[in-house]
């Protein structure tokens, strides 16, 4: 598989297992009641506590970031446009992203917002690679 794609890949991984762990900690799956919650639809969640709230905010803004980077990345494998600089583009934004999550989760706001930054100009070197 082309290293892009394995990046695409690995990005989808992470988007997915952010939106699941997000739902697990706004049920409280690690408790009974909230297993229930977790298996069942859903309707009767309690009230999300700050941490619930910061992991659900973190799985939204994952997945909104992901529809940019995979449109960038397929884009570029599509047209043949894999070099360096968009390796090295999708590789710090993977990269950033990883770090994003905790750094989002744990309620650092203004390195959350720097760990972003990081990530957009991961976007922005796979857009100059391409050009």
């Amino acid at each position: 598989m082309p290293k892009l794609l394995s990046l695409v890949v690995c990005m989808t991984v992470l988007t997915w297992l952010t939106a699941v762990v997000a739902s697990l900690i706004r049920a409280r799956a690690w408790t009974p009641k909230g297993l229930m919650l977790a298996f069942g639809n859903r309707a009767d969640l309690p009230e999300a506590t700050p941490l619930a709230g910061r992991a659900q905010r973190a799985a939204a803004n994952t997945l909104e970031n992901f529809v940019f980077f995979a449109a960038l990345a397929l884009t570029a494998q599509l047209a043949g446009a894999t070099g360096e600089r968009v390796l090295l583009g999708a590789q710090v934004f993977l990269w950033a992203r990883l770090v994003y999550l905790p750094v989002y989760v744990a309620g650092i706001p203004f390195l959350r917002t720097g760990v972003w930054a990081v990530s957009v100009v991961g976007l922005g070197l796979m857009v100059a690679g391409m050009t």
